[in-house]
């Protein structure tokens, strides 16, 4: 034991070197470890977790991300991807195409809604617990390439066959757009992508034929993108030299961008909808329009995200997306919300806590201290900070709408699978029978035993309601959701947000505005 005690000491004293600085003390642990350590390490790992450690100690947004995870992150807001062009879901193991994209590679071969592909390139991907990461890596790649799908149809007695060259996919960000009422226009954005403005001026452009003269902008449960797309379209609506946002950090000085005065959309009535989940350039947009005086924000207070990331890219194609600055609304008001340094957990539970201090429900909850007051620009009427934007009007969430119930089974999958298999068995009985949406909207009713059916799958996995009560509160919305979700599968998102955007509150709280005048 002695010469056990002797010999560590030993090796320990040959490596006391001096460090005269961090990075020099970083590369000798990194080579200290790499060559010293008990077992093989590897070394592109060890930095990657060095660098993850590193910058989790700094803020949440701060974050490294391999090749795999920036091409994830950015194809979205790239505005389109290269593959097949279908919409799909896996149920039981088996992907189901919902509905192929309209012109694209896969309708033009022949592939309809319905059909089940069970192989690419003569690989089994059904029937073989491969997850559905898995199985997109395979159906996507470069545009011109071509790839074999093994598909099962309905009715259809043997698999079909279909070669399928890949191309550009377009990614929509504009989920819906449409005439909500007379005289007034519903868009919705899903995230501020390097196409959003374009699509946004094109459905505004749609409506305004159709008669808008007030403009609903629903930015619920819109994470942010980018910054100058969020940038162009408040600038269609604010006067010339109007501040927009600025940003401000230790080595990035003040940068401000104005609104350039060639707006076409400063005649329309806007009203501007958030939730607990919009954040970043969802924030921004918001800000500056209530900031300006410009417009009404309807909804609970949005998510507190205001920090300016920089992309630092990597050889490999991994990236540092680091924090430089702050987001400012033009009263100056901090968009971000107070965080702990390395605690990502507590940042993270930011919502259960809002709900368990009562924020989410009840205005009376909120309180803001007189530090944190800021006025608007031309009308001097009182806003706050202290993280995301508080509305002009607050919707509380209906918790006895959204009942324990409904989020068991919905977490469970339930109502999406059961209603994949009811557009599936009925798909043409539903397209004969209403040839147009307003058909199905009006005279459509969700069948009890579609209703029963989950239930029933409900109690077999031990998912019960509390009694009959909630039971009672919980079904009716089921069935819009389940409505909602048919549409959606026959025609498209546009569809899904006209029917269940009848139970959405923050929506209908900006249509009794409106209608107040």
């Amino acid at each position: 034991m002695a010469a056990l005690l002797f010999t560590a000491t030993m090796t320990r004293a040959q490596l006391v070197v001096e460090a005269p600085n961090p990075l020099t003390k970083f590369r000798m642990a990194q080579m200290a470890v790499s060559n010293l350590y008990v077992d093989k390490v590897d070394d592109n790992k060890l930095v990657e977790d060095a660098i993850r450690g590193m910058l989790k100690e700094l803020d949440p947004h701060s974050v490294y991300s391999t090749p795999d995870e920036v091409k994830a992150l950015t194809e979205p807001l790239q505005g389109n991807f290269e593959g097949i062009g279908v919409q799909f879901n896996v149920v039981e193991d088996t992907l189901m195409v919902i509905q192929p994209v309209v012109n694209g590679p896969s309708e033009k071969v022949g592939i309809v809604a319905g059909d089940r592909i069970v192989s690419v390139n003569d690989t089994a991907i059904a029937g073989v617990k491969m997850k559905k990461e898995d199985m997109m890596k395979r159906l996507r790649g470069p545009k011109g390439t071509t790839v074999k799908l093994g598909v099962v149809r309905p009715g259809q007695g043997n698999p079909l066959t279909f070669m399928v060259t890949r191309d550009k996919i377009p990614v929509y960000s504009i989920h819906a757009s449409h005439m909500i009422r007379p005289g007034v226009g519903y868009v919705r954005i899903e995230q501020f992508a390097q196409n959003t403005y374009n699509e946004f001026m094109s459905a505004v452009a749609k409506l305004r034929e159709q008669g808008m003269n007030t403009l609903i902008l629903d930015l619920q449960d819109n994470g942010g993108g980018y910054l100058q797309t969020a940038v162009q379209i408040a600038n269609e609506f604010l006067q010339r030299g109007d501040l927009v946002v600025y940003t401000e950090g230790r080595s990035n000085p003040r940068q401000t961008y104005n609104a350039n005065g060639r707006g076409q959309l400063g005649d329309l009535h806007l009203y501007v909808l958030m939730n607990e989940l919009s954040a970043s350039a969802s924030e921004i947009l918001a800000g500056a329009i209530q900031d300006q005086d410009r417009g009404i924000v309807v909804g609970r207070r949005s998510f507190g995200k205001g920090l300016v990331q920089r992309p630092i890219d990597f050889s490999d194609g991994s990236m540092i997306r680091l924090t430089i600055a702050h987001y400012y609304t033009p009263s100056g008001r901090c968009i971000q919300k107070p965080y702990k340094k390395g605690d990502l957990k507590d940042y993270e539970m930011d919502f259960e806590n809002r709900l368990k201090h009562g924020e989410l429900t009840n205005p009376d909850s909120i309180h803001f201290a007189d530090s944190l007051k800021f006025y608007t620009l031309k009308k001097h009427r009182t806003v706050y900070g202290g993280g995301g934007i508080m509305p002009d009007y607050f919707v509380p969430l209906d918790t006895t709408k959204y009942t324990r119930y409904h989020r068991k089974i919905s977490a469970k999958n339930l109502i999406i699978n059961a209603n994949l298999r009811y557009v599936d068995q009925h798909r043409k009985e539903l397209k004969k029978r209403y040839s147009t949406f307003e058909a199905f909207n009006s005279q459509f009713e969700v069948p009890q035993s579609l209703v029963d059916d989950i239930l029933a799958e409900a109690k077999k996995q031990g998912i019960e309601p509390k009694d009959d009560d909630e039971l009672r509160r919980t079904v009716p919305y089921l069935r819009t959701q389940l409505k909602a979700l048919i549409a959606r599968d026959i025609w498209d998102m546009n569809e899904y947000f006209q029917i269940i955007n009848k139970y959405n509150d923050i929506v209908q709280k900006a249509l009794e505005l409106i209608q107040e005048g």
